[in-house]
């Protein structure tokens, strides 16, 4: 039997917060491709080498977690005042599945450096010395992000001092603005608050009653208190991805409260629905150990956070999560704000397992209902490789 052979299409390997993804401009995708529907899907799944039944994409660029199971689709942007679109492709590991349910907050670090680089923002915005505000317009959920890159001798600055727990070396640090980052234009309500209420009784078969925060901010996300589901808030990833039946829970968790939040109507369909909503728990402030050793004492944080994303518990935070984080701690009553201390705030630093982030967010309440109109922090991007990556052919 005769074989097509391989094609390459022009391509960027890059990190962005605790992340990393393949990166295309869409005019550089096959034709078939340039447009939504099944050979995109199958193109990007041949890429980053899924389904993978051994669950470890050795086939592909994926790194078999769901960190490094992404890619990015930039444009220019026909959007007035908005440089590039940014489409976020969440690739499932051992099933045939892109999921374009949501952002991906980290990666949205890179967006702006990779498009200043690959010559998608006009060059007259991009200073010879100083830092380039590129606009993005993140077409997954219609929503902007406003990226503030460094730039030295009109080229990206990529390295610097800024550390970001999560990753091991220092970068450039790249400040995120998240503008109006409530209601994903999902839901009942298409609001903030999915149900109207601060605080919901989630009733979940198996687990049982369940005091919950349903937020669309950032990403559709449900939190719930550490101790109600026996845990303290300082667990790392072995503690949860270990156990079966914690992620099982998990999984009721997140499918119930998807069918509160509006976003599906049987908690069945949630399995095709993987990327949103998110779950996490919160507890007050407690010191641990972070993953790579380091203590994180009480003292230095406001509250403690740990998050699902794809079915395992993150090895940081996922950067809408942390913007959901944000949010709900600058609104009184919330269980992250109840975590936090309560009381009004604009940031809040929150534990997570690989150590510490601060996020900060502006939130009001206007005859009764909240609205937040900017959610900002700060992370870093670099590029790890650039020139083409290779497929089969027939791959889609």
């Amino acid at each position: 039997m005769t074989s097509l052979p391989q094609i390459r299409i022009p391509a960027t390997y890059m990190r962005g917060g605790t992340s990393k993804g393949v990166f295309f401009r869409l005019q550089d995708l096959p034709g078939s491709a340039r447009v939504p529907g099944p050979a995109r899907d199958a193109l990007l799944l041949r890429v980053i080498g899924s389904p993978d039944p051994y669950g470890k994409q050795i086939d592909g660029m994926g790194g078999a977690t769901s960190s490094t199971s992404k890619t990015v689709i930039v444009d220019r942007s026909q959007r007035p005042e908005h440089d590039v679109d940014y489409l976020f492709g969440q690739v499932a590991i051992d099933r045939p599945f892109v999921d374009w349910s949501g952002n991906c907050g980290n990666l949205s670090a890179a967006v702006g450096a990779f498009a200043i680089a690959n010559g998608l923002v006009d060059p007259a915005r991009v200073p010879e010395n100083g830092t380039a505000t590129v606009r993005i317009w993140q077409a997954n959920i219609g929503k902007t992000i406003v990226a503030h890159v460094p730039v030295t001798g009109g080229q990206v600055q990529e390295t610097g001092d800024f550390e970001l727990d999560g990753v091991t070396f220092p970068a450039a640090e790249v400040q995120l603005e998240f503008l109006d980052p409530a209601d994903e234009g999902d839901g009942d309500s298409g609001a903030m608050f999915p149900t109207g209420n601060l605080v919901d009784d989630l009733d979940v078969p198996g687990v049982g009653m369940l005091q919950a925060t349903l937020i669309n901010a950032g990403i559709p996300t449900i939190f719930i208190n550490a101790a109600d589901i026996g845990y303290t808030g300082t667990e790392l990833q072995d503690a949860i991805n270990n156990d079966t039946r914690a992620l099982a829970m998990f999984e009721a968790i997140r499918a119930h409260g998807a069918v509160r939040m509006g976003l599906i109507a049987d908690p069945g369909e949630a399995a095709s629905r993987q990327h949103t909503p998110k779950v996490a728990f919160v507890a007050p402030p407690a010191d641990y150990h972070a993953s790579s050793g380091k203590q994180v004492r009480a003292g230095e944080i406001d509250l403690l956070v740990r998050a699902l994303s794809m079915g395992k518990l993150h090895h940081a935070m996922m950067g809408t999560a942390a913007v959901a984080i944000g949010t709900a701690a600058a609104i009184p009553g919330t269980l992250v704000n109840q975590a936090a201390g309560g009381g009004e705030r604009h940031t809040v630093r929150f534990g997570h397992p690989s150590g510490t982030l601060r996020v900060g967010a502006e939130a009001c309440c206007h005859n009764g209902q909240w609205t937040v109109t900017k959610a900002i922090m700060s992370r870093s991007a670099r590029i790890l490789m650039e020139g083409w990556v290779r497929v089969p052919a027939d791959a889609f």
